[in-house]
């Protein structure tokens, strides 16, 4: 099982419905201002947003790396594949990654993930993107929290250092024969100053917003134009 995974296995015990759907309607208002007939969703987790802009008339399409995430999308008749957005194809009026996407590429893989997205657009394509301020990792993201339910329990510690968030998620599992399956793995996180997004090549920043999800300013969304 793969970090990605096994954060898709967890993210029901996390506790963020209800910044998911203040997420999906942040983007749903801001993509009403462009013409958007086609649309890939990187890192589309469970298809949420897709539903939500299909029921617009919006043509859809997700790409994830989690297999779980995928196929939870198939099994609702979402069309997604699990591939890097290098290897995507096809062409889109919008491109979204919602909730840290960006956040979890260092640099060098964000400016090769970046360049990918601006392939993808068409000529008047736009790019939607949320980050975490530094505010948001170093005073909100930080801690450790736990959740549990009749057959799980969930323990997640997140430390925020050298720009960097380390958080580790430990999943105890309840099993048939009254023992319990422990998953444990680290996702890493990484802060990025807007000045980084107004350097690049294939994407124009057009503008950037900072909101609260959870805190005050903790989140900053990013819209951008293809260059």
């Amino acid at each position: 099982m793969t970090n990605l995974d096994l954060y898709a296995k967890a993210e029901h015990l996390l506790g963020i419905e209800e910044a998911t759907e203040a997420l999906y309607d942040l983007y749903r208002s801001e993509l009403d201002e462009y013409d958007v007939k086609t649309l890939l969703d990187v890192g589309c987790g469970r298809g949420g947003f897709m539903e939500r802009m299909i029921s617009d008339g919006v043509k859809c399409k997700g790409i994830d790396l989690s297999e779980v995430m995928i196929e939870e999308c198939r099994a609702k008749g979402l069309e997604v594949e699990c591939i890097d957005v290098s290897e995507e194809q096809g062409i889109y009026d919008a491109v979204v990654s919602i909730f840290d996407v960006l956040n979890f590429m260092d640099k060098d893989s964000l400016v090769a993930f970046l360049e990918s997205v601006a392939k993808r657009l068409s000529d008047d394509g736009v790019f939607i993107a949320d980050i975490n301020t530094l505010y948001g990792f170093s005073d909100v993201a930080e801690g450790t929290m736990s959740n549990d339910t009749k057959d799980e329990f969930l323990n997640v510690d997140a430390v925020f250092e050298n720009n960097e968030l380390h958080t580790t998620f430990t999943l105890f599992e309840a099993q048939e024969n009254g023992c319990y399956k422990k998953y444990q793995d680290t996702i890493v996180q990484h802060f990025h100053k807007i000045a980084f997004f107004q350097k690049l090549s294939g994407l124009k920043l057009v503008e950037k917003q900072t909101f609260s999800l959870y805190d005050t300013e903790d989140k900053t969304l990013l819209i951008f134009k293809k260059r």
